[in-house]
Parts: C-alpha cells; sequence; structure tokens
C-alpha cells in the first residue's frame, strides 16, 4: 500500500478539499481546489535534539506534498504541562503529539479535541490495528493517529556474558530464571536497573504481569476495575521480587535504586567487566548504547523478546506518541491524514531510531535488522499489544515519586511483604482514582 510522492501530493490536497467540503462542488464545476500553500500549521511534541531533527524531516515531507508550512515547537519531553499552558492563554496548537492515551480522554471531555474526519478515520481503520484505534478513542469517537510507538518488552544482554556461561536468550519465564541462576553461578551479575528513574520498575512488573495474568486482567488493573489486593498481583510481584533478589542486581539493591536509567545502561554494557549481562527495557536502549558505551550492537550487545506468552498468545508492553487535532482547520485535517500514512512513516524509520504501528509500512525500510524485529513484533503483536500501565493510571498513582506503583515496587525490592506492598498499593489507588 505504498503511495508515490505526486500521488500523496495529490491525495492530501484531494481529501482536504473533501474535509472542507469543497471537492464535491468544485470537481464537477471545474472550479478551484483548496490551495495549501499559503496554509501555516503549528505542532507541538516532545522530541528534541536527534528525534525532533527526525520529526522535523517528516514534516518536510508534508510541506513537499501540500506546500503548507509547518512549525515544530519542542515541549521537551513537558506536553502536558506546555499545551495546558497554551490552552490557558487562549493560544492551543494545530496538532500536539501526545504521550498517554489517558490524555486523549481528559481533553475529549474538556471539547478540546476536534475528532478525525471521515478520511482520516478511514485512513487510521485501514492502516491500524483495532487495539491502537482503541487507544486513540473517547467516547466512541476516534481522536488520534499514533505516529510513534515503542517496545518495552525488551531485554537486553551481553553477548559476552552469554558465550561465558554458555547460556542462550531463553523462550519463557521459568527459562530466565534459570538464565539468571546460571549466570550468578559463574560470577556473572545477571541484571542492571536503573531504579532511581523507578518507571524502569513499573516496566518489569507490567511485563511479567501481562505474561502472567493475561491482556483482560491487565486492563482492569490498569483501571483499578481490579483492586491491588487480587492474588494475579502477587504472583507478579512474588515473581519479580525472586528476579530481582539483591545478589542479582548490580549494586545490590540499594545501588539499583540509586542508579538513573541511562546510567544503568552505561553500567551494564560499558568497558568495565564488572557490568551487568542483561537489561530489561525498551528499543530505545540502542541509543543509550551507542553515545554512552563502547559495545556494539550485534557483536556485543543484542536484544531478545521479554519471555513468555499468555496462553500462547503474543504479550508486548509498549508505550508511543499520538497525534491530535486542536484546530477545525484544512491543513491540520491534511496534517493529520498525512501522519497516518506509511510514507510519512517511513521517512522517519528510514533514518532510525524510530518504530511505526502503522502495519502497512514496509518493513525493508527500517535500516537494520534489529530495527526491523522490533517493528515486526509490535505490529505482530496486534491486539496483543497492551499499553504501558503506569501511563494509563492517574499521574498521582502512575508516576509519583513515592507513592503508587512507583513506590510500591521501591518497597518491594527492599524487602517489604508482598501483602503488605499490595494492601499500600491498593490505598494509593483508591486515593488516585476517588474512591
Amino acid at each position: 500500500m505504498r503511495v508515490g510522492r505526486a500521488g500523496l501530493r495529490e491525495l492530501v490536497i484531494a481529501a482536504t478539499s473533501v474535509a472542507v467540503g469543497l471537492s464535491a462542488g468544485c470537481a464537477a464545476s471545474g472550479g478551484p481546489v483548496v490551495d495549501l500553500h499559503s496554509s501555516r500549521v503549528e505542532v507541538i511534541g516532545s522530541w528534541s535534539d536527534t528525534e525532533r531533527a527526525r520529526f522535523q524531516a517528516v514534516l518536510a515531507g508534508f510541506h513537499r506534498a501540500t506546500g503548507a508550512t509547518v512549525r515544530y515547537r519542542s515541549a521537551q519531553g513537558h506536553v502536558r504541562e506546555v499545551l495546558d499552558a497554551r490552552l490557558r492563554a487562549g493560544d492551543a496548537p494545530d496538532v500536539a503529539l501526545l504521550p498517554q492515551p489517558g490524555l486523549i480522554r481528559s481533553y475529549a471531555r474538556a471539547g478540546r479535541l476536534v475528532p478525525l474526519d471521515a478520511a482520516t478515520r478511514s485512513a487510521v481503520e485501514q492502516h491500524y490495528a483495532p487495539v491502537w484505534q482503541r487507544l486513540a478513542s473517547a467516547g466512541g469517537r476516534l481522536y488520534g493517529v499514533w505516529f510513534k510507538a515503542a517496545d518495552k518488552s525488551l531485554i537486553w544482554y551481553s553477548v559476552g556474558d552469554f558465550e561465558r556461561a554458555g547460556v542462550v536468550p531463553p523462550d519463557d519465564l521459568t527459562g530466565l530464571a534459570r538464565v539468571a541462576r546460571v549466570l550468578r553461578a559463574h560470577g556473572i551479575v545477571p541484571f542492571s536497573v536503573g531504579g532511581a528513574d523507578a518507571w524502569t520498575l513499573t516496566d518489569w512488573f507490567e511485563n511479567l504481569y501481562l505474561r502472567l495474568a493475561g491482556p483482560t486482567r491487565y486492563e482492569q488493573l490498569a483501571t483499578h476495575r481490579l483492586p491491588w489486593t487480587d492474588p494475579s498481583v502477587a504472583g507478579a510481584l512474588r515473581l519479580m521480587r525472586a528476579l530481582l533478589r539483591p545478589q542479582y542486581l548490580l549494586g545490590g539493591v540499594h545501588g539499583a535504586l540509586r542508579t538513573t536509567f541511562e546510567t544503568s545502561v552505561h553500567h551494564a554494557f560499558g568497558s568495565s567487566r564488572s557490568g551487568a549481562a542483561m537489561l530489561c527495557e525498551g528499543d530505545f536502549v540502542a541509543s543509550v548504547i551507542a553515545t554512552r558505551t563502547p559495545a556494539a550492537i550485534g557483536p556485543d550487545v543484542d536484544a531478545f523478546a521479554f519471555p513468555g506468552t499468555y496462553v500462547g498468545l503474543p504479550a508486548l508492553v509498549g508505550g508511543g506518541d499520538v497525534a491530535v487535532q486542536l484546530h477545525r482547520s484544512a491543513v491540520a485535517a491534511a496534517l493529520m491524514r498525512y501522519l497516518a500514512s506509511p510514507d510519512a512513516a517511513a521517512i522517519w524509520a528510514a533514518r532510525g531510531g524510530f518504530i511505526s504501528p502503522n502495519r502497512d509500512l514496509d518493513l525493508t525500510v527500517y535500516p537494520d535488522a534489529l530495527s526491523r524485529s522490533f517493528a515486526r513484533s509490535v505490529i505482530e503483536a496486534g491486539d496483543g499489544f497492551r499499553f504501558d500501565m503506569s501511563d494509563l493510571q492517574p499521574g498521582t498513582f502512575g508516576s509519583a515519586a513515592n507513592t503508587g506503583m512507583e513506590g510500591g515496587l521501591r518497597r518491594l525490592l527492599v524487602g517489604d511483604r508482598v501483602a503488605a506492598v499490595q494492601r499500600g498499593l491498593e490505598a494509593d489507588a483508591k486515593a488516585a482514582y476517588g474512591r
């Protein structure tokens, strides 16, 4: 389903004409179509530095196709704060890229978002799996286009450490526990964990819970329709504690809880042999390895899918950035439609550091085999994909520093009883949900 550049320009302009209700009458009478050359559109997102440059290459493709001028502003990772300030000032951008599906629901309830027009909705339904459509919807209406995805169900490993211990990437959770045990017996620390950035701990829990409890209970827990005192939570917490026991952690528990995410990557795969064999985190680890360690991906460090499925079904935890429209205009609608196309995704995919949930993007566009494997996993997961649970929760529970998920999982690692951790999580969840 590939569209050439000239064809894309015609499709965008034609679809824009439909969006403003002009094409039918004008086409029949030979009248003018919408001209976007004098149009301007403003976009805000979280990307800066290299990611900003790559997204601007995507926007340059829109400019070439339509003639419209696009201005991108980086919120430096603080999209919600910047967008809220702009909304209060009555100065909303045309399009914003949000990092959490919950923000779609809150902004839609507040009447801040423009639902996708018919042509863009059709493109999303064509190119995206139902799970991505649900994640971009609120109140039965489709509001967003998931442009960028993240695969957070990965374990990065030292090829040399695995060879020295005579182990291979495991296929299930029992195998992961066995690999950790064998590595430790060979004097190799199994895991590096960046617990100072406790979202890494929530990623551990989410991957374990999805595989043990399944996607339905995962969604119920993420929306607090299942209490944190449920036995299924206890099973995931016990396994997490067993895998991340002090002797399996680089620096022990207290060292891990003082280590940031980026430092955990450096400690694991830096030049010193006092590193660790494995690190559980997303595809974005690749850029940290490239910039903060001397290791080379492939010969020195590789990655395997977080092991295990749920009764044979694919299981993948991830994240992403979703484009939403805040002004009802022809050029904003055209940009949304463009971002839903395989052509837009291909521009960034070819440059690396990107995964698209667009199932019609040709995987050969990705620059290397590892990127292709990550993208394939996201696409093949289909409805087995589940968004990062902490991002689905209210902020006071999902991302607070000392309470909620992050606080509870820190307490689990330092030795609090599983039942006590569950009671604390449930009390924090009730407070966050106002129950």
